[in-house]
C-alpha cells in the first residue's frame, strides 16, 4: 500500500532527515586510515541515544538476513555495498567506504547513504562515487508530480549507462514513512512514463548503487552483506525525498553539503 503524508508529517520526516544528514556527515568526517569500523558503529550508537532516537536497523530481520541485524548503520567497503555488518576492521589507505543509515524520530523514519574514500584516493573509485552522486541528484530532479516512478529509475540507469556501470535491480530504492520500507520499490533501471504517478505527500528513499564491472551480487556467510560478484568496487548514495507541488524537498541533505549549495560551490569532494 502507498501512504501519502500530509504536509505536518513530511515536516516530522524532515527533522529525522536532517539528523541522519547530520550522523552521516560525522562519520565521513571520522573514517580515516587506522580506524575501526565498530568505532563508527559505536559513534552512531551514541549519537542516536543522545537523540532519543530509533535505529531502524536494530533487530532488523527480513527474509534475506542471518536473524536480526543488531547494528545501527551499515559499513560496506570496498566490493561489498549494501547491508555491510559492523566488524572489527581498521580502514586502510584507499579503502572505499559506503555508509548507510536509517533512523526514527518520534515515529518518522529517514534514510541515507555516502560512499568516501579514505586516505588516497584512486580516480577510478572517485569516479565510480561520482556516478552514484550524479544519478541521485538527476533523479531527484525529476521526483516531480505528474512523472513516475519509472521516469526516475530510468534517470538512474542512464547515468550509469553514460559512465559505462551496470545496475542491478534486485535492491534499490522504496517508500518510507512510518517504517523503512513501504512501497513503492524504486527501481535503479527502468522504463520512462512507466510505475505509479507521483503525487505531492509522497516520501521516497532514492537510492543508486553500481558496481565497477558486474550487475551480479553474493552474500558474505554473516547472511547480511552483499557484494559484487566479480570482486570490483562498488559505490551507494541515497536521499530520503517528499514529492511536493512544486520542487522535490531533499530531507537528507548533509549540513555541509547544505552550506555548499547556499555558497554556490556544489557539493563537497567524495574523498576524506
Amino acid at each position: 500500500m502507498i501512504e501519502i503524508k500530509a504536509p505536518k508529517d513530511i515536516e516530522r520526516m524532515h527533522v529525522t532527515g536532517q539528523f541522519v544528514g547530520q550522523v552521516l556527515e560525522e562519520l565521513g568526517d571520522l573514517a580515516a586510515v587506522g580506524v575501526d569500523l565498530m568505532d563508527l558503529e559505536h559513534h552512531a550508537r551514541r549519537r542516536i541515544k543522545e537523540r532519543g532516537a530509533q535505529s531502524c536497523y536494530w533487530d532488523y530481520a527480513p527474509s534475506f538476513g542471518e536473524g536480526p541485524f543488531r547494528n545501527v548503520v551499515c559499513l560496506s567497503v570496498n566490493d561489498a555495498v549494501l547491508h555491510g555488518l559492523p566488524h572489527r576492521y581498521k580502514l586502510r589507505d584507499g579503502d572505499l567506504l559506503s555508509m548507510d543509515i536509517a533512523v526514527s524520530v518520534d515515529g518518522w523514519v529517514a534514510d541515507s547513504a555516502l560512499s568516501v574514500v579514505v586516505g588516497t584516493p584512486a580516480e577510478e573509485d572517485l569516479r565510480l562515487i561520482e556516478a552514484t552522486e550524479v544519478a541521485l541528484e538527476a533523479a531527484i530532479k525529476v521526483a516531480r508530480p505528474g512523472n513516475r516512478i519509472g521516469d526516475i529509475s530510468a534517470t538512474i540507469g542512464a547515468v550509469a549507462a553514460e559512465y559505462g556501470y551496470p545496475v542491478n535491480l534486485e535492491f534499490g530504492g522504496h517508500g518510507l514513512g512510518r517504517t523503512m520500507h513501504e512501497d513503492p520499490h524504486v527501481p535503479n533501471d527502468g522504463r520512462p512514463g512507466r510505475g505509479w504517478k507521483l503525487r505531492p505527500g509522497l516520501a521516497l528513499a532514492i537510492e543508486p548503487w553500481f558496481a565497477r564491472g558486474t550487475d551480479k551480487i553474493v552474500f558474505d556467510r554473516d547472511g547480511w552483506t552483499i557484494r559484487s560478484a566479480d570482486g570490483s568496487r562498488t559505490a551507494h548514495s541515497e536521499h530520503t525525498i517528499a514529492i511536493t507541488e512544486g520542487d522535490p524537498l531533499v530531507l537528507t541533505r548533509r549540513p555541509r553539503h547544505l552550506a555548499a549549495e547556499q555558497g554556490g560551490n556544489g557539493p563537497p569532494p567524495a574523498a576524506r
